[in-house]
């Protein structure tokens, strides 16, 4: 693994107008080069690949991918969660979540019902089933995510919230700041079963 100090040895160099995703070079006054900026994004794909591994092992002996997993972390975090929002929250077509929402329903892992004072609302709801394989698809992660905290060290919850935060886009903050602050339910639900 590269050092951060240090620029990446075999790091490609690409054309000042395309340095910055929207095709402007960095800005002046940048506080890292862009040599570290570029080991930092290397590092996130690293990151991303090896928090996603163990979920998508356990996913592919269900048939299941990415999709799935996001779907059904969503609607076990956020009971009764409208199709609407969960179409907001995932940012996708509704073409591309009817499919896998269907799969998810079809074998068991999410019920659908209609809305108590709005018939036409569709909410879903994680089936035990559901919750089970949620659990299953979040315990490695939230492994790797105790120990990647603990290792940032004192104050380390706090810089990683705030980074975390700051990559996800302006204009979606205050969503994902509503979301966030929504009373998720637990991994594993109890008590009685909504929806089934």
């Amino acid at each position: 693994m590269a050092d951060l100090n240090e620029p990446l040895a075999r790091a490609p160099r690409t054309p000042p107008a395309r340095r910055r995703g929207n095709g402007a070079p960095p800005r002046k006054g940048t506080a890292l080069s862009e040599a570290k900026l570029l080991a930092f994004a290397e590092l996130l794909f690293f990151a991303y690949r090896d928090f996603t591994r163990d979920p998508d092992a356990i996913l592919k002996d269900f048939g299941f991918g990415r999709a799935h997993h996001r779907v059904l972390h969503f609607v076990n975090r956020h009971s009764g969660l409208r199709v609407a929002d969960l179409l907001d929250v995932l940012n996708i077509t509704k073409q591309s979540l009817s499919r896998v929402l269907k799969q998810l329903i079809d074998k068991g892992y999410i019920v659908q019902k209609a809305g108590a004072s709005d018939r036409r609302e569709r909410l879903l709801y994680p089936t035990e089933k559901g919750r089970t394989l949620a659990g299953r698809l979040a315990a490695p992660q939230l492994v790797r995510l105790a120990a990647a905290t603990q290792a940032a060290g004192p104050g380390g919850e706090t810089a990683i919230r705030r980074f975390l935060e700051a990559m996800v886009n302006a204009e979606e903050r205050p969503k994902v700041s509503s979301i966030m602050a929504a009373s998720p339910a637990p991994l594993e639900g109890s008590g009685s079963e909504e929806g089934e």
